[in-house]
């Protein structure tokens, strides 16, 4: 058994140590808003939070997760009330939306180490996030949006 820490829930799996932790959250605790993209840990559709860093969680094995903080889309944000969420939502960002959680993730992420991003540093934190769409201009705004709300909520 190997004990995690999701979305603010102590929980037991039962599963080989080296299984990726993004079939875990899937498969095995029904968290489907992590989404498998590449497999690859290029695409950037699989992130998620680990102790506060990004990681791709379709290369991370679970047992590196073992007692550790992991946080999904589903727990980002208890009434989907993040400011990234709500950015995005202000923003309309989404197209087709396969590709969004795991850009939400990134952004959360980049918001927390840079509240004030320039276009430059959204550029260089959110690069390994592919939208097949290309989103990309709207979700650069939609990051500036989410800082502009936390700075107001603060």
């Amino acid at each position: 058994m190997i004990s995690l820490h999701v979305n603010e829930k102590d929980l037991q799996v039962d599963v080989d140590p080296e299984t990726p932790l993004l079939w875990v959250l899937r498969d095995h605790l029904d968290l489907p808003g992590t989404k498998y993209g590449c497999g690859v840990a290029q695409c950037g559709a699989c992130v998620v939070h680990l102790e506060g860093e990004a990681v791709r969680s379709c290369v991370t094995k679970v047992k590196r997760a073992e007692n550790k903080k992991i946080v999904t889309i589903e727990g980002l944000a208890e009434n989907h009330d993040h400011p990234v969420q709500l950015a995005w939502t202000e923003i309309d960002v989404p197209q087709c939306g396969y590709c969004h959680s795991g850009q939400i993730m990134s952004a959360a992420v980049l918001l927390k180490e840079n509240p004030n991003p320039t276009d430059e540093d959204i550029d260089l934190a959110m690069a390994g996030n592919i939208c097949r769409c290309g989103t990309y201009s709207r979700i650069r705004k939609a990051i500036h949006v989410a800082a502009e709300i936390n700075k107001s909520s603060t």
